[in-house]
């Protein structure tokens, strides 16, 4: 049990690297509206995984819906992600340094950071290869044993969100509105790039990569 969750620690250390617009997004959301709106969207990025991974794990039917419409579910995904990635590009940034404390407020942040990974078919993909890694690297292992090494997972890349965004808030009266609208425009070009890049390959190659 512990090597498992040990396991799950180092592998949830090198998968917080991976950047993504939903990296972009949590260090722009940290620095604007605080430590607390990025902790919230933190928690709706996480969920968004727990819920793919939940489904990769055990929800072998809803793949094979997903696979019969692939094609509008990820054009769907895919114009909510440009939608998002146009917001971030033409936004005017004006910086104020209240914190989040409104309840409600916050709830929209964990939505925001829900739907910006529940819509990317990506993150399901993404799912899929991880737990087929683990599964070629010992395939007797039982959907049980895996749930402390993927919990783990989940609370390490939770972890270090809450990092992220905890260095992004301490580090952001540093940081002028010309920085904030620089890191904007590349976190929008960026979600722009990766829906298009979807939507291509949705229509013209049958795949989400």
């Amino acid at each position: 049990m512990l090597k498992l969750i040990f396991s799950g620690i180092g592998l949830g250390i090198v998968l917080s690297f991976l950047t993504g617009p939903a990296f972009f997004a949590l260090i722009k959301i940290s620095i604007e509206k605080g430590f607390r709106a990025g902790v919230f969207l933190a928690l709706g990025i996480v969920v968004s995984d727990a819920i793919y991974l939940f489904i990769t794990l055990f929800g072998s039917s809803f793949l094979n819906f997903e696979n019969q419409y692939r094609i509008p579910i990820g054009i769907t995904g895919s114009l909510i992600l440009l939608g998002i990635g146009s917001f971030y590009l033409f936004k005017k940034v004006k910086i104020n340094y209240q914190e989040i404390t409104c309840p409600k407020k916050s709830l929209g942040y964990f939505l925001k950071g829900f739907f910006m990974c529940i819509f990317n078919p990506f993150i399901l993909l993404y799912w899929i290869s991880v737990t087929s890694g683990i599964y070629s690297l010992n395939g007797s292992v039982k959907h049980a044993e895996l749930l402390p090494f993927f919990g783990s997972i989940l609370l390490t890349l939770f972890g270090m969100d809450v990092l992220k965004a905890y260095f992004a808030y301490r580090l952001r009266y540093r940081i002028t509105e010309k920085s904030i609208q620089r890191l904007n425009r590349i976190a929008g070009t960026i979600i722009i790039i990766f829906a298009f890049r979807l939507i291509y390959n949705l229509i013209f190659t049958q795949s989400l990569i």
